[in-house]
């Protein structure tokens, strides 16, 4: 046996492997870099070209008239199918763009490079959909109270959703199954980054996703993340000299996916209301506004987190401090005042049915569910409290005309 042989030298077929990969292009990496960043520009015009609104959030109706997807625009009587598509080149903020498209710059030409551009278009496509879909069918707001699972996975609102961050699982999904798939092909170095190399980074952010439950869509990374692993299932990488037939297989996938974010930003266009937003000196009366709506939103989202610790984990330890948040914060209009009012009632009629099954001498351990009048009392509530966010924030938060 030969000294190369002993240190397990590659093959033929890893090394036109390795070739290979680092002499393709990843072009369309670069394109969906500038296309985020365009459209980026273009919402940014579209909310007064404001430094300040960069690092906060761009408004709800400028996130809408961009494709961002919002259920009750997806369902009847409106049927806009394409925020199935849009949502994964709308961005919310600066922060949000740049670290999604960081995250491209270095996940995407390793994707591109191991499957070729038009694999790599249908990846990002189908798994960017696939989070849309998933974040789509997660507005549940029944299911926000029930466990820790349902806190993370599920949403109690219907909220604009927007961002690359489901297609960006996606490509992390494709690159942990290559790893796997074709271990016995890959060269050292590429078994570390990829596979079972792929796990911290894929828990890293279920992780960071679980902190930032109620403000990251859970539900689209892991409708990407488990799209991208089943593509890569069944799609073979790029090797050398693949048959011009499966290679024109894919480049007309690769112009029907590119065709339908082309017709899904044509529907957007066609039914686009350009927002117009206040001039300058008539900003602090619209922020006012805003900053009362969104300082009771942020509020009352904090006593629903409280009611799902209570109806899943009994925990009671935070209804004080958030019961005296809820009293302090102002009400905008008299229906706020009404429901947070409906709301205090509510936590307070939880923490006697939790207080009262723990001091019990034959409580177990777990104290029983709550009384299944109690939690629909609260799941009407969700539901009369959603209609009304839905109006006010279009009240509130919408510019002035």
């Amino acid at each position: 046996m030969t000294t190369s042989q002993k240190r397990g030298a590659p093959d033929g077929e890893t090394i036109r492997f390795a070739r290979a990969v680092l002499n393709r292009p990843y072009k369309f990496t670069i394109i969906l870099l500038v296309a985020n960043l365009f459209v980026f520009l273009l919402m940014w015009g579209s909310s007064g070209l404001s430094g300040k609104i960069l690092l906060e959030a761009f408004p709800e109706p400028v996130l809408e008239a961009y494709g961002a997807k919002l259920n009750s625009l997806i369902n009847a009587p409106n049927y806009q199918w394409w925020r199935f598509v849009t949502p994964m080149f709308v961005h919310v903020n600066l922060p949000h763009l740049l670290i999604n498209m960081y995250s491209l710059w270095i996940v995407g030409p390793y994707v591109e490079r191991l499957y070729g551009s038009a694999k790599f278009v249908v990846f990002w496509v189908l798994t960017g959909v696939a989070g849309v879909i998933a974040s789509y069918l997660t507005v549940r707001p029944g299911l926000t109270a029930g466990s820790v699972l349902g806190r993370f996975l599920f949403k109690s609102q219907d909220m604009p959703s927007a961002g690359a961050s489901g297609a960006l699982f996606g490509l992390v999904g494709v690159l942990f199954v290559f790893g796997i798939k074709f271990r016995r092909e890959l060269p050292e170095g590429f078994k570390r980054a990829f596979g079972t190399g792929m796990l911290p980074i894929i828990m890293i952010n279920l992780f960071i996703g679980y902190l930032g439950r109620g403000l990251i869509d859970n539900a689209a990374h892991l409708g990407g993340l488990l799209s991208g692993a089943a593509l890569a299932l069944v799609v073979q990488y790029r090797r050398p000299g693949e048959s011009p037939a499966i290679a024109a297989t894919w480049r007309g996938l690769q112009l029907a996916a590119l065709g339908l974010v082309v017709l899904g930003f044509f529907k957007v266009a066609q039914n686009f209301n350009a927002p117009v937003l206040p001039a300058p000196q008539n900003l602090n009366a619209v922020n006012g506004q805003a900053t009362l709506f969104l300082n009771y939103v942020r509020t009352m989202t904090q006593a629903q987190e409280t009611v799902a610790a209570i109806t899943s984990d009994r925990d009671i330890s935070n209804v004080d401090a958030v019961a005296n948040n809820l009293t302090a914060v102002t009400a905008p209009d008299a229906r706020a005042l009404e429901l947070k009012t409906q709301l205090l009632e509510i936590l307070a009629k939880m923490v006697t049915a939790v207080s009262a099954s723990s001091s019990s001498t034959a409580a177990p351990k777990r104290p029983p569910k709550l009384d299944q009048k109690l939690l629909d009392e609260y799941a009407k509530w969700q539901e009369e409290y959603e209609a009304w966010v839905k109006t006010a924030a279009q009240t509130y938060t919408a510019p002035a005309r």
